[in-house]
């Protein structure tokens, strides 16, 4: 194999500039690939998205529950196991959570849980804490500071 032999798959590559209803010479002319009558090949033409021809369409059919709010908050919880991954003394913000690779997206705020074991005193920065994480890292001399 060789650069020079590379191709695209067939089929995956359309030319732009292909000008339908120009003719019987253009090979798409007349109907311009839209057919004989009908609704889709009128001016306009066509249905809405979710229409099912008159049939009681899918988003009607399914039952509803509830209620969706609109201001929740997404919060992302790292229990307190995850901190003994850092030094002693050091300072845990959400961003080093993330250079760390504990949390991918912190999306709304991190709270901090009480499940797992810590050994280390740390200053942990966070959005929100349990009152286990709280106890578990005040305990060994660290300090919360919800920001």
């Amino acid at each position: 194999m060789n650069l020079s032999n590379l191709k695209p798959a067939e089929g995956s590559k359309q030319s732009d500039n292909f000008r339908r209803g120009r003719g019987h010479g253009s090979g798409n002319g007349k109907t311009a690939g839209k057919g004989h009558k009908g609704q889709k090949a009128r001016s306009g033409g066509g249905v809405r998205p979710g229409f099912e021809g008159g049939q009681m369409p899918l988003y009607r059919r399914i039952p509803k529950r509830g209620f969706t709010n609109i201001n929740t908050k997404d919060i992302v919880g790292i229990n307190v196991s995850y901190l003994e991954r850092f030094d002693n003394d050091a300072v845990v913000s959400v961003e080093t959570l993330v250079e760390a690779g504990i949390v991918k997206n912190p999306r709304d705020g991190v709270k901090i849980l009480g499940n797992g074991e810590l050994t280390k005193k740390l200053t942990v920065k966070a959005n929100a804490f349990s009152e286990g994480a709280k106890a578990k890292i005040e305990a060994l001399g660290g300090t919360c500071e919800v920001i």
